[in-house]
């Protein structure tokens, strides 16, 4: 699987890039579009911790300053004392470009540990279409 190789690769590529000077946990992040393209990002802290950016809004920022607004697939690499998943708020980012086909890998440096859905991560969550409901029932 071609895609999934390459996903690895950024996101390793990336987590060598982090600014984890205060935390020491450098993450990578890499996502695919709709059109086939990839970005990648990393985490970046700063002296005002725990204020900074995670690598998969990193990511999702390249992709959309790209012009791009879908989400095929994402992976996130960190070394954690277990699966590194992403972070409440990066799950919500990733719902906002995400449909529920989107797959979620979450990896090591030696490999894939577990594929989620974004329904599985982030449930009955709140996004773009119920705003979209909430506009509809307003006319």
């Amino acid at each position: 699987m071609l895609a999934l190789d390459e996903l690895f690769a950024a996101a390793l590529a990336a987590r060598t890039h982090a600014y984890a000077p205060y935390s020491r946990f450098q993450v990578g992040a890499a996502l695919l579009s709709a059109t086939g393209g990839i970005y990648s990002g990393c985490n970046v802290e700063n002296a005002a911790y725990p204020v900074g950016t995670c690598a998969e809004a990193g990511a999702i920022a390249a992709m959309v300053a790209a012009g791009e607004r879908s989400i095929s697939r994402i992976l996130v690499l960190a070394e954690g004392a277990g699966m590194v998943t992403p972070c409440g708020a990066c799950r919500q980012r990733i719902r906002e470009f995400a449909g529920p086909e989107t797959r979620i890998e979450i990896a090591n440096k030696n490999g894939i540990q577990a594929t989620f859905s974004i329904d599985e991560l982030l449930p009955e969550s709140f996004g773009p279409a119920t705003l979209h409901q909430a506009e509809i029932a307003r006319k």
